[in-house]
């Protein structure tokens, strides 16, 4: 048995002394500042380093606590799922959003997050805004902190409602882009009215500042390393393909042109400058938060493909956008360290279907698919209706005509699965009886349990193989899977003191939002496992 001695105990209570000083010492950070950029790859960051600016992604990479191996902990890597485990610090499994939309089992009604008739647009807009946060289960960090602290601010902007109502939750304001213009707007959900800046801004048509007359490249063609074009201007040593749909995204509104452009991620950030100062953002000892979702990204990979110098040159834009926005906002704080800001994303993406010069890849036909399920249920339980649908990569059954034939639903579920692997595209199929009762610990199968929520998800969840992609003439590629192209995304903290570092060690995104709560001293998320990042 060793013995204390008194010299030793000296040392450990001056270490716990020290440890106790490091902490009073150290202020919570006064505002938070978390960017999603949507569809971004980790390996993005690298990949297009030599042409960033100081002051824009370089500066985050090179000065933030950077996680090159964070990883999503779940399969089907939808927009509204990663905002929401971001948000929640928790996985699909527990915070139940899978997707944007689900067939509703009680009714067989098609079901969207955030749709609410309850809600009105706020009394300046002319678009759409019947949406509210309700169907979000698990509360956001912006959530937690307004309930501990009702003097902090959160605030939310993005393009599309669903990203800004998800990241943001049920507390603070979020703001989206109009549907037929480019003003702001949100609902009564949130607020029964604009703030008179935002009112002042929208009447100013603000945003029309930002619209590319002509989206031409931003620098000379052989500093770019993507060698595809679809409708970039300017480039004339390059192969050319031209997409379908993509002059009719681009000319149907004023608002159309500036999401698939560039433009539409500078408008999101001019916006959001104006918002820390019109808000006194972080100008007091109250942690305020501001959330910002960059979908443009999103709609540009979609529409474009990762591998496209139109992707490029966005990331390029962006990056110039993001360094106007880094020193506008440090500029209105007296001590910088006081603002933490996170880089990360939605999800990765697929690799095009459709690369230039190379065989096109498959795609799987949803339509087709329930077709044939149909027929081979119907073969074997009499014809019917037996498939409501398809989606978050999922069969949904019709409980109804299943139960009005006095069916055995979990039986009905297995031999859909086990009939589903002989379809094309399909590398595994699990029922939701088999989710529900079994505990996957490692492979696929946890990736699917861990994207899975009884109540919303569908009946048997497919896999498809690598690279396939659902069917979508709207799109060259998407993000559907759970492989590694979907779920690497990058992850940096950057301020509040934090020690610039690389870290390489495989981490979970989830973990960001329980390493925010200790930064600012609350509780952690409810439903997290507690851990945070290293």
């Amino acid at each position: 048995m060793k013995i204390i001695t008194r010299h030793t105990l000296a040392l450990v209570v001056a270490l716990f002394a020290a440890i106790g000083t490091i902490t009073a010492a150290t202020p919570k950070p006064r505002l938070i500042i978390n960017i999603v950029v949507g569809s971004m790859r980790s390996g993005d960051l690298e990949r297009y380093s030599d042409n960033f600016c100081e002051g824009g992604f370089k500066r985050l990479v090179n000065n933030g606590r950077n996680y090159t191996n964070a990883y999503l902990g779940y399969s089907h890597c939808s927009t509204a799922a990663g905002l929401a485990t971001l948000a929640t610090g928790t996985q699909p499994c527990d915070h139940g959003v899978i997707g944007e939309s689900w067939w509703n089992y009680a009714d067989g009604q098609y079901t969207s997050l955030i749709a609410d008739k309850k809600s009105h647009p706020v009394p300046f807009s002319t678009g759409s805004g019947n949406y509210s946060a309700n169907r979000l289960t698990s509360p956001t960090l912006g959530d937690l902190l307004l309930s501990t602290s009702p003097q902090s601010k959160q605030f939310t902007i993005a393009i599309d409602p669903l990203s800004a109502i998800v990241m943001n939750g049920k507390a603070g304001v979020p703001f989206w882009a109009e549907s037929n213009q480019t003003h702001w707007t949100t609902a009564s959900a949130f607020t029964e009215t604009l703030p008179a800046w935002v009112n002042k801004y929208n009447q100013n048509d603000t945003n029309e500042n930002y619209k590319l007359a002509r989206w031409t490249p931003m620098y000379k063609a052989w500093m770019y390393k993507n060698e595809e074009v679809a409708i970039l201007e300017g480039i004339k040593d390059k192969h050319t393909k031209l997409l379908s749909d993509i002059n009719l995204r681009l000319s149907a509104s004023d608002h159309g042109a500036m999401c698939y452009t560039p433009a539409g991620n500078t408008q999101v950030l001019k916006f959001a400058s104006t918002l820390v100062v019109q808000e006194g953002l972080g100008s007091d000892e109250h942690t305020d938060i501001l959330n910002i979702c960059l979908d443009t990204s999103r709609y540009i990979t979609e529409t474009y493909g990762p591998e496209s110098m139109e992707y490029e040159d966005m990331i390029y834009r962006l990056d110039k956008d993001l360094a106007d926005f880094l020193i506008y906002v440090y500029a209105q704080v007296k001590d910088p360290s006081m603002i933490v800001v996170t880089l990360s994303s939605d999800h990765g993406t697929a690799p095009s279907y459709n690369p230039v010069d190379r065989a096109e890849r498959e795609r799987f036909n949803t339509r087709q698919m329930e077709v044939i399920v149909n027929a081979y249920v119907s073969a074997h339980h009499g014809s019917d209706e037996y498939i409501l649908g398809y989606a978050n990569n999922a069969i949904y059954l019709n409980h109804k005509t299943i139960n009005s034939k006095k069916l055995n639903i979990d039986d009905i579920r297995d031999e859909v699965a086990i009939f589903s692997l002989q379809l094309r595209g399909v590398a595994s199929a699990r029922s939701s009886t088999a989710l529900r009762n079994s505990s996957f610990t490692s492979g696929r199968g946890e990736l699917m349990q861990q994207g899975f929520y009884a109540s919303r998800s569908g009946d048997v969840i497919l896999d498809l193989m690598p690279g396939w992609i659902v069917e979508d003439s709207s799109k060259r590629t998407s993000s559907t899977s759970g492989y590694n192209y979907d779920r690497h995304i990058p992850l940096i903290i950057y301020g509040g003191g934090i020690e610039a570092s690389t870290i390489d060690s495989r981490v979970d995104p989830a973990h960001l939002a329980a390493t925010l709560c200790t930064l600012i001293d609350i509780e952690l998320p409810w439903s997290s496992d507690g851990s945070i990042l290293p």
